[in-house]
């Protein structure tokens, strides 16, 4: 059922730019020039209940301003947003109430004080019964692992720890959405993980719909099925991620190490072939050439000694995307 719906959504910054030059100082000074910045235009999609998105695009390709949108943070200049039947702008208390944000870059925890604190004040600003809330919080603490925590002042926590704590404060009341825009920036890899396993629970167990926007693409890869992508405030991309990858990704890749150092030669079905020492790497098209059909011919041909078959990972195909789209 759908839930969230953008519909020719446009919005624009007005933005001093600074002169060069003594001259430009002074001229500076009577007269401010300014640049309209088109950080979207007419984007339009719907999200149904329950699903969780991945919205990519490069720096300043529109993805915070568009999640500032939906949570009701900024006021587009054209175009309707409905996200369970409101206007986040325009009713924002009621619809506040059904929606939790993380920030990467942003903390929702008081930084002098412990998160149980935090976690207490945000009990009475979403008005939670206090058994509603000691069930959920103890949910939470034991599924993010964040019991030794609460009685250490935010300032005083790690990056990872701080993440943890965003989320579980962004979840206490129980949203049915949850806007997450670059959580695991700066996370180690044990973080990561953790968090990738709490959001895929929340996901499948609770039903909570959930955007998320990232420049780490093994965090899409892990936790979404479905891309959005947005370059120069336009959605250029709205489909699977085995769509995106077929689509910008369609070769295979060979990588085998031979005994011996073995001359470059021409393979059958090969689309480009690179060799550097006893390391060959082939590129074929599976659709037209086989996967056994190259491995035979390579066995054949050359004296293998390792032999792997592998896609490209998912940052070069996005990096491949963006090239061809232009962005």
């Amino acid at each position: 059922m759908e839930q969230i719906l953008l519909h020719n959504i446009s919005k624009s910054f007005q933005v001093h730019k600074r002169p060069e030059g003594r001259l430009g100082l002074l001229r500076g000074m009577f007269r401010r020039e300014t640049e309209c910045i088109r950080a979207l235009e007419n984007i339009s999609f719907q999200i149904n209940g329950g699903e969780l998105v991945g919205y990519i695009g490069p720096n300043g390709a529109g993805k915070s301003t568009t999640v500032k949108v939906m949570s009701g943070i900024l006021t587009p200049q054209a175009g309707e947003c409905v996200i369970m039947g409101r206007t986040p702008w325009k009713e924002r208390v009621g619809h506040v109430s059904q929606i939790g944000v993380v920030f990467g870059q942003r903390s929702q925890l008081w930084w002098d004080v412990p998160a149980r604190d935090s976690f207490a004040l945000l009990k009475d600003i979403y008005d939670i019964p206090a058994a509603a809330f000691q069930e959920r919080l103890h949910e939470l603490v034991s599924a993010m692992d964040i019991q030794p925590l609460l009685q250490t002042p935010v300032r005083q926590l790690s990056l990872g720890q701080r993440m943890r704590c965003e989320v579980a404060a962004a979840l206490l009341h129980r949203p049915k959405i949850l806007f997450l825009d670059e959580p695991t920036i700066g996370l180690d890899a044990v973080s990561k993980l953790a968090l990738r396993d709490f959001l895929k629970h929340e996901n499948r167990q609770s039903g909570v719909t959930m955007i998320l926007t990232t420049h780490d693409m093994d965090d899409i890869e892990a936790l979404c099925s479905r891309v959005m992508v947005i370059g120069r405030g336009n959605l250029l991309f709205d489909g699977g991620l085995d769509m995106l990858k077929q689509q910008f990704s369609p070769y295979r890749c060979i990588r085998a190490v031979t005994k011996i150092p073995a001359d470059e030669m021409p393979i059958g079905g090969a689309v480009k072939t690179q060799v550097a020492g006893r390391e060959w790497t082939v590129w074929f098209d599976p659709a037209a050439t086989p996967a056994h059909s190259m491995v035979a011919q390579l066995a054949e041909q050359l004296p293998l000694a390792d032999i792997m078959i592998e896609r490209q990972n998912i940052d070069e195909i996005i990096a491949a995307m963006y090239r061809e789209m232009k962005i």
